[in-house]
């Protein structure tokens, strides 16, 4: 078991299977020294375990949580095409979308879900650059929706 495989099983979290593509794309790919994920939803067990929008049908609580799922699907796209975890070197940027009702502005709330899972699962190489943006809809309504760039030892 990897460093960062072991430190999720202390946090009581497993890697889960990585989540198969719903259309014509790679759940990653890896560039030189650099993996990208493609935008990763909270899939739970190849399902959605909430749909609709941040602040009408999901709260910001129950979509940080999401967001927490989303990560922990990237982590599990990037060991798909890095073979381990502790290549890891640092995470470069993690992008975020929000499904969100009109009226609701607290897209960055919602991703630090995704962040501080990051952080807790790969200290200070978890630290990174971040965009979080609202959008009307996601695919399969998803309430969340993250991907992220990460760079390997080389």
């Amino acid at each position: 078991m990897s460093a960062v495989e072991a430190k999720l099983a202390e946090l009581g979290l497993t890697l889960p299977a990585v989540v198969p593509p719903l259309a014509a794309y790679q759940p990653a790919v890896r560039s030189g020294v650099y993996v990208y994920t493609a935008g990763q939803l909270p899939m739970v067990e190849g399902k959605l375990p909430v749909t609709g929008k941040v602040g009408a049908e999901v709260t910001p609580e129950e979509a940080k949580e999401l967001a927490r799922t989303c990560a922990l699907n990237a982590l599990a796209a990037v060991k798909s095409v890095a073979g381990d975890l502790d290549r890891v070197a640092r995470v470069v940027k993690v992008v975020g979308f929000v499904a969100s009702a009109p009226d609701f502005t607290g897209q960055p709330g919602v991703l630090n879900g995704a962040s501080e899972l990051l952080g807790e699962v790969l200290g200070d190489k978890g630290v990174h650059a971040r965009s979080a943006v609202g959008v009307a809809v996601l695919p399969l309504d998803a309430p969340v929706e993250v991907e992220i760039q990460v760079e390997l030892v080389p």
